[in-house]
């Protein structure tokens, strides 16, 4: 049975527009993109195969434009349209940080951490520096490392909060394994750099761990 035999409530783009995107799952989602399967499949039966196949929603869309376009049943078409979807969302992330309001919602900047740093596979220490209303000034890579760690140096951090004349900054870095759970390592240098900032008087309102799942915040965590 193809997707338009389905009953109205259940083909996912008459799903989305009654219910919201969060209502699909990540098959039905993908569905969207795909428009339809190879013979006797659906666009959900070919999404599920997707995500069966690279082991989830991350190690699908993680994957390079070219690398997608060679999975079955995708191609340079389908491939280009996921690649471009997961483009818009982070640059509708960027365009909310930095239209000039203050940066009231901190998940935010989580998300927008989340969507820069979880792709790369060596880990990756940048900050998001801030004016006096928190509103966004610049965002910068400042570290990288192998897969397993980058070596952060809080005399830089500061010099680049001096440079921007930030007055309150948000880190954040990847964990590539896809913990998001802080090591003692993210707890010593989230303390570090919190000291550090304090003598220029810049306050370190979060650090975000970013992994599989949700970011991690040091602050919610009491870290800060």
């Amino acid at each position: 049975m193809q997707i338009r035999d389905w009953p109205e409530g259940e083909r996912p783009r008459e799903k989305l527009l009654a219910l919201g995107p969060p209502r699909l799952s990540d098959a039905e989602l993908l569905a969207l993109f795909l428009g339809s399967g190879p013979r006797g499949q659906t666009a959900v039966d070919l999404g599920r195969q997707l995500l069966e196949r690279c082991g989830g929603l991350r190690g699908l869309l993680d994957r390079p434009a070219a690398d997608l376009a060679r999975l079955p049943g995708l191609g340079p078409a389908r491939a280009s349209a996921l690649a471009g979807a997961l483009e818009l969302g982070t640059r509708h992330l960027a365009q909310h940080l930095a239209r000039g309001e203050a940066l009231t919602e901190p998940g935010l900047a989580g998300d927008y951490l989340a969507r820069r740093l979880r792709p790369l596979p060596y880990e990756v220490f940048a900050c998001l520096f801030l004016d006096t209303r928190h509103r966004v000034i610049a965002f910068e890579e400042l570290f990288r490392g192998t897969l397993d760690g980058a070596e952060v140096h809080p005399r830089e951090v500061v010099q680049r909060c001096l440079a921007h004349h930030a007055a309150a900054v948000i880190i954040g870095h990847n964990h590539p394994s896809g913990s998001a759970e802080p090591s003692a390592a993210d707890r010593a240098v989230t303390a570090r750099l919190k000291q550090a900032l304090a003598l220029v008087e810049v306050r370190l309102l979060d650090h975000f761990i970013i992994g599989d799942g949700p970011p991690c915040s040091m602050a919610r965590l009491g870290a800060l």
